[in-house]
């Protein structure tokens, strides 16, 4: 019985401390811009991370490059 009062209690005071969290007006949690992107949606972020800005470099780095790829091949098969 001991046992069961004492993990009452403990839930109950978390409770209360997440209560008082809230009425305190705390910064609710938001996600980040990597959570969708990991899963290949599009982020919506207004100032993105510097590992997004950097993957959207590299990303717009490898379509340059495989469009002036293209481009070289129908010039070398004209």
């Amino acid at each position: 019985m001991t046992t069961f009062l004492v993990t009452l209690l403990v839930i109950v005071a978390v409770i209360a401390i997440m209560a008082i969290g809230v009425m305190f007006g705390r910064r609710p949690i938001v996600g980040s811009c990597g959570g969708l992107a990991l899963l290949g949606l599009k982020c919506d972020c207004e100032n993105p991370c510097e590992k997004k800005l950097a993957r959207m470099k590299a990303e717009e780095e490898a379509q340059a490059a495989q469009k002036a790829a293209a481009d070289g091949a129908r010039q070398d098969g004209d």
